[in-house]
């Protein structure tokens, strides 16, 4: 297999190394992946990637290529970046961290942390890029994914995007992710093959093109596919190539088969789309599903269901797997907790004079309070500090806003194990399962809220702690 562990920033290497020559880097640490705003201007995002970090963490190493390639890295003078001693030390390094995290197909919030990291200062710090990478990604296509389903109020989706992903890796990644947020199927081979997902396809106009007349090409497609005879209709003329689908479908009925569907790639589809309901109906093809593509997303699919568009099958690409409204999702990784010489933890945090980048100290889990079977609030707190049975909390919005957590029937801890001292603890889980909990959770956190805002807090004893450690920031960093 090959080595993924270089997939990093070149400063995670400066930091690890300058961490290892000041004999720092067995210091035990505690950094927290977090999220600072929703994406798509929505309420909640969908947890997403834990399967791929899972897999990243267990083929960390470095390889003799990859250390033969650091050997080529230099400084300005044109000397050796790393010592010979450290590479050694990199060539045996193996993943012993402790990670916790939040169930993939999870709805989740800004502030509250996805992962938890604690371990040597110097392999946390060098997981830094590559969990943004995985986890930012595919939260950001997940939770696309599950707006476009819930806009489809329970057609298929099916994720198309694979053309216009960036780049393989980003296809594969979308695909995952997508699949996990709600889509029933992709159209990428490669994706099914890996991630055991359905795979869907039609065919091209290309395929119409190459024959002399598109009846003619329907005719040779549904001799070589003729139990899953699905027809692109608008090479030429849409309605025309209705027609053509309906004279085929009655051929494919003579030999006991069907035509499955029809797909519509171009024009007013709302309006093509019920005519072509119509003239399937009247020729007796009322289980011939109509399958729409082109440029579609949540936007899109909402406002052609309020056409009353006879659609039963959604064609998603370029818009999820790019997530073409959101560029990224603001994901960030911090330090909150680091032993001194004596071993004792240090609190750590970043300050800033915007209040949404100032980070949380010390070691974090998230609490879930529900009522009558509805997320209410999530509370982040201090596992040292801890929280008690009602809860004075800080909300982030509005800011420093306080109440008390009372009127709640159960709880759940979010961050849950998945790796202790380098070894998996948490069983694997199917990408299927994961795509049920994020349907169940969508509902249940949607269901007569839509996009409210969600409430966040902070445990009151954490946000004071928080607030004393900023003010003595500030004073140190003013001497």
């Amino acid at each position: 297999m090959q080595s993924f562990t270089l997939l990093t920033d070149l400063y995670q290497l400066t930091m690890a190394y300058g961490y290892w020559r000041l004999n720092l880097h067995e210091r035990e640490a505690v950094f927290h992946l977090i999220y600072r705003k929703n994406p798509f201007k929505g309420s909640y995002a969908l947890a997403c990637g834990l399967d791929s970090v899972i897999d990243y963490l267990q083929h960390f190493r470095f390889s003799e290529e990859d250390l033969a390639y650091l050997r080529t890295l230099t400084n300005p003078l044109g000397e050796p970046l790393w010592s010979e001693d450290f590479l050694i030390y990199l060539r045996d390094l193996r993943f012993s961290c402790d990670l916790a995290a939040i169930p993939e197909g999870t709805v989740v919030q800004p502030h509250a942390p996805l992962l938890r990291i604690q371990g040597p200062l110097l392999q946390c710090q060098l997981l830094e890029s590559p969990l943004l990478n995985i986890i930012n990604f595919q939260t950001l296509i997940a939770t696309k994914a599950a707006r476009v389903c819930r806009a489809a109020q329970g057609d298929a989706v099916i994720e198309f995007g694979m053309r216009r992903a960036q780049g393989p890796d980003g296809a594969l990644s979308a695909s995952r992710a997508a699949y996990v947020g709600g889509c029933t199927a992709t159209s990428n081979a490669l994706a099914g093959k890996h991630y055991d997902l359905p795979v869907r396809g039609t065919h091209a106009h290309s395929w119409v093109t190459a024959f002399p007349d598109e009846l003619s090409a329907f005719e040779a497609y549904a001799d070589v596919m003729p139990h899953s005879v699905i027809l692109l209709v608008d090479t030429y003329d849409t309605l025309r190539g209705v027609a053509h689908a309906i004279e085929i479908g009655k051929k494919l009925r003579a030999k006991n088969s069907s035509l499955y569907g029809i797909r519509l790639d171009s024009g007013d589809m709302g309006a093509l789309s019920i005519q072509a309901r119509a003239m399937l109906d009247a020729e007796g093809f009322q289980d011939t599903q109509i399958m729409a593509s082109n440029s579609l997303d949540e936007y899109a699919i909402a406002r052609l269901k309020s056409q009353g568009a006879k659609i039963s099958v959604w064609g998603v690409g370029t818009h999820l797997v790019t997530a073409n409204d959101c560029s990224a999702l603001d994901g960030v990784y911090k330090l909150s907790l680091l032993r001194d010489e004596q071993g004792q933890w240090q609190y750590k945090l970043k300050v800033s004079d915007d209040p949404i980048k100032v980070s949380n100290p010390g070691m974090h889990q998230v609490r879930r309070f529900y009522s009558g079977g509805q997320p209410v609030i999530d509370v982040l707190y201090d596992l040292a500090l801890g929280i008690p049975e009602a809860p004075q909390v800080i909300l982030f919005h509005p800011e420093h806003t306080e109440m008390t957590v009372a009127d709640y029937d159960r709880y759940e801890d979010l961050l849950l194990p998945v790796f202790l001292h380098g070894q998996r603890v948490r069983p694997p889980e199917s990408i299927h399962a994961l795509r049920e909990r994020a349907m169940q959770n969508v509902a249940a956190f949607l269901e007569g809220r839509e996009d409210k805002t969600y409430p966040v807090a902070l445990e009151k004893n954490l946000y004071e702690k928080k607030q004393a450690l900023v003010a003595q920031a500030r004073r140190r960093n003013q001497n």
